[in-house]
């Protein structure tokens, strides 16, 4: 790990006052979440039973509707994230928003760790697997809805409409409030720290240029072809929960 780095990362958060944290998958792999683009993730490891299907069909709207019970057994073996752990990253940020230099947490994921590390302004621009509605009558169910009905295809039992995820689905519009609080919390930030992505799904991707502050880090363990701005910014290419750890070590957190 780059010592020097992490500790130029720790001097600028005692500068900034306006933190926000843009966040991708990386953030929960180390939580044992698998990365849908990574070659070693969610989709080069399905199942027999989906290998006839492509990839982002699986999980999309035209899957949701025209095959219910092929999405639903999907969505019940892969994305079902209760029981899985905040890691030091999770912990760290909501520590930072604890002492009042976080102000937001902007994030692509859908598991809620964010939230189960403490964390209180999150924006889930993906939507999330912790909420579960109505199709057609639009009343709330809880995440433990889905994977614990019997059902193949779960039904609202007020008026039968299917119960789907609040989830951001391959075809659908990303959710207009979080959008919207994510980009002016980005536009209102004095730093940006960008973790966990590669920058490369959009629209959400675009979002980090709306950012005008003094310090832009970005944390990856892979290189980014991202440009930085000069000496106020810099890249860490380190596993996120280590960098945030020692972090937290040089902030007393």
């Amino acid at each position: 790990m780059d010592e020097e780095k992490v500790k130029k990362l720790a001097e600028f958060i005692k500068e900034s006052n306006n933190v926000v944290f843009f966040g991708g998958a990386g953030v929960s792999t180390e939580s044992g979440v698998p990365d849908f683009r990574s070659k070693d993730g969610l989709y080069n490891r399905r199942d027999v039973q989906f290998e006839k299907y492509p990839p982002e069909y699986l999980l999309s709207h035209t899957c949701l509707e025209r095959e219910p019970k092929v999405f639903f057994e999907f969505y019940r073996q892969k994305m079902d994230a209760r029981n899985v752990q905040p890691n030091a990253a999770h912990i760290f940020l909501a520590k930072l928003e604890a002492v009042g230099k976080l102000k937001a947490v902007v994030t692509q994921n859908i598991d809620g760790l964010h939230q189960r590390a403490g964390s209180k302004t999150v924006y889930e621009i993906h939507g999330t697997t912790m909420q579960n509605y109505c199709s057609d009558c639009g009343k709330v169910y809880p995440a433990d809805h889905i994977f614990n009905s019997k059902e193949p295809v779960p039904t609202c039992p007020d008026c039968g409409g299917v119960i789907r995820c609040d989830v951001t689905l391959y075809e659908e519009l990303l959710p207009e409030k979080a959008v919207n609080n994510a980009i002016i919390a980005i536009k209102q930030a004095d730093m940006l720290i960008i973790g966990g992505t590669s920058l490369t799904v959009y629209p959400a991707a675009s979002y980090v240029n709306y950012f005008k502050g003094k310090h832009l880090v970005v944390i990856n363990k892979d290189p980014l072809n991202y440009r930085l701005r000069g000496e106020s910014d810099i890249e860490i290419n380190d596993p996120i929960g280590k960098v945030f750890f020692r972090c937290g070590e040089l902030l007393g957190l």
